[in-house]
């Protein structure tokens, strides 16, 4: 309590006076805003100022260390983003530091996509100032002005390297999105930090901006260039370089110059991937190098993963494969699949509220609530289940609980396999006949079908398809309804041989196609399961293709029909390069579509 008072009055001289506030809970605290010099890059040599409010329990001090949440924005947002978490965290007796991630929200340097040189370092010393470090915290922006020393935070004795560090907090961190990777980022370099929470963030951002769901190395990286989304990258470069750069010249005029507001590299990679329709192999070096797949091996602390069922951005297949690289190396790993995300970020009720939480009444808040409590402040061991999924065909009212399924892993339940046969999908090898579907791609990456603007969340134009460039196999009306929780797969063969002939060339030539699952309903109206589709850039159309599609929590009901879809182009997406016929070929049993059904 002395530290507090102390650094309450050191602060009022210095003109950075904390707002004292009472959190629900009825614990009070105090919120001050300060300024942090970090220094980030290769070797560390260029200097950031990074703004950040500091969320401080009233009776935290050295009579009374309290565990501490490191938390940071989403793209284009801010500190203040956070302040709902904030407030909530520090009326249950944590010290909560919300900053504005570089390139953000008053914070100076460039967008580096929490690359761990950059965004990683600098979240590496912020956990020094929650520590304890001096010379890091600033009650300016110019860095004149010092604040004490933090002695608030609990001590560690050891990181999970084992090693004895000088100021290691008792820390865990949690954000969405941007502020979701660079928990990866942070965790990569920093073992003295104790546990994450990312939610809806990437395994690998070559798959979120140019995706390949075939031909997969591991979870969802491709050994085959993918295909380049238009309506994302868009709306990211419109609000990373001019909006945020304009409003950022203020606190640091460099981040206008070359690539606005973006690392250097950023620009001509984007705007190659769009030209050319598929990423460059510098753009891939560039993505991945941000991306939490290329140095799953250094993170080592629990991850609570919580992704968003309706996100066409960071689709569930991210989180499956952070997943299930986390827990083949043994790290301890749960997984949420929530209803909202970037395609939708309004939370189903009793899901979660950022700006009011109620464990009580919210289900992702008490699951956030219980993992921070075990992880950083001594609480009861962690009960929930391994793998939790809502279904948003479940009735309930109030905690949005009883919509969650569970299991103690993933993956829940079992294939059920739906055979290709002519337009027909079959659950029987002895339901198959013979036939065939053709269709033409467009020119010059043509988008053929439309299923709504994805950076938008619109639904205009709505879901169509040009006749000629697709083909489509329907189920018989389901008997009884088919429970979906999983990562549908499609096995397919799609002759296509001026594609082999153009292949040769490299990407530009190679054959792309969009594969999608429908619920078609009694009256014929089909609907395409979350807007989410597979792009499939296909390295040799001449034998089975095996292309993975986003992962659903999705009902079929009684009644309803399944149908699976190959598509020769997409709003969203720059298509195939050159006009090809495709035929498909059905009548033999490899030809499948397996859905992930549970109970």
């Amino acid at each position: 309590m002395r530290s507090l008072k102390l650094l309450t009055v050191i602060l009022l001289l210095l003109g950075a006076a904390p707002a004292t506030a009472t959190a629900a809970a009825g614990q009070a605290y105090s919120v001050t805003t300060l300024h942090f010099s970090v220094l980030v890059g290769p070797g560390g040599v260029e200097s950031c100022d990074i703004v950040g409010d500091l969320y401080l329990p009233a009776d935290a001090g050295p009579g009374h260390r309290v565990p501490a949440i490191l938390t940071t924005n989403g793209f284009g947002g801010s500190k203040d983003d956070q302040a709902g978490l904030g407030r909530y965290f520090a009326g249950r007796d944590y010290a909560v530091l919300s900053y504005s991630g570089l390139g953000f929200g008053g914070s100076g340097c460039k967008i580096t996509l929490d690359d761990p040189d950059w965004d990683g370092q600098a979240a590496r010393q912020l956990v020094s100032f929650l520590g304890g470090a001096p010379g890091i915290a600033y009650s300016d922006a110019a860095h004149t002005q010092p604040v004490p020393a933090l002695d608030a935070v609990e001590r560690d004795a050891r990181d999970h390297n084992g090693n004895a560090e000088a100021y290691d907090p008792r820390v865990g961190m949690i954000g969405g999105s941007y502020g979701g990777e660079v928990q990866f980022a942070a965790a990569s370099l920093d073992p003295r930090i104790d546990t994450l929470i990312p939610l809806i963030t990437w395994n690998d951002l070559s798959y979120s901006l140019t995706p390949n769901n075939t031909d997969l190395r591991a979870g969802v990286t491709s050994d085959t260039p993918g295909v380049t989304k238009l309506t994302w990258p868009l709306l990211f470069f419109t609000d990373g370089a001019l909006l945020d750069s304009a409003t950022g010249f203020q606190y640091d005029p460099s981040r206008v110059i070359g690539c606005p507001n973006f690392a250097t590299d950023v620009c001509p990679d984007l705007a190659s991937a769009g030209t050319l329709g598929y990423p460059t192999t510098d753009t891939l070096a560039l993505l991945r190098h941000a991306s939490v797949s290329t140095y799953t091996d250094r993170v080592r602390v629990p991850v609570l993963l919580m992704q968003g069922e309706n996100d066409t951005l960071f689709n569930l297949n991210e989180a499956i494969a952070t997943y299930q690289a986390l827990g083949a190396q043994g790290t301890p790993v749960k997984m949420i699949w929530q209803s909202w995300g970037h395609s939708g970020l309004t939370p189903a009720p009793g899901e979660l509220d950022l700006s009011n939480p109620d464990p009580q009444a919210q289900y992702e808040t008490a699951r956030v609530t219980a993992w921070f409590d075990h992880y950083l402040a001594g609480g009861p061991a962690d009960t929930s289940p391994g793998f939790a999924y809502f279904r948003d065909w479940v009735p309930y009212t109030g905690n949005a609980a009883p919509a969650y399924g569970t299991a103690p892993a993933y993956p829940a339940g079992k294939g059920v396999p739906f055979y290709l046969s002519g337009s027909a999908l079959v659950p029987g090898t002895g339901q198959i006949v013979p036939g065939s579907q053709s269709f033409v791609t467009p020119p010059a990456g043509f988008p053929t079908s439309s299923s709504g603007i994805d950076a938008f969340s619109a639904n205009m134009p709505p879901d169509a398809n040009l006749p000629g460039t697709y083909a489509a196999w329907t189920s018989a009306p389901l008997t009884a309804p088919v429970d979906v929780a999983g990562q549908p797969t499609l096995d397919v063969r799609a002759d296509a041989p001026s594609a082999a002939l153009s292949s040769q060339t490299g990407p530009g030539g190679q054959l792309v196609l969009f594969a999608k699952l429908y619920d078609v309903a009694p009256d014929g109206t089909e609907s395409l399961v979350h807007n989410l589709i597979a792009p499939a850039r296909i390295a040799d159309p001449t034998g089975l293709v095996h292309v993975a599609l986003p992962a659903i929590a999705h009902q079929f009901a009684a009644g309803h029909a399944v149908r699976v879809m190959l598509a020769s182009g997409d709003l969203n997406y720059r298509a195939g390069l050159a006009a090809t016929p495709v035929t498909v070929t059905t009548g033999s049993s490899d030809q499948v579509l397996t859905l992930p059904t549970v109970e």
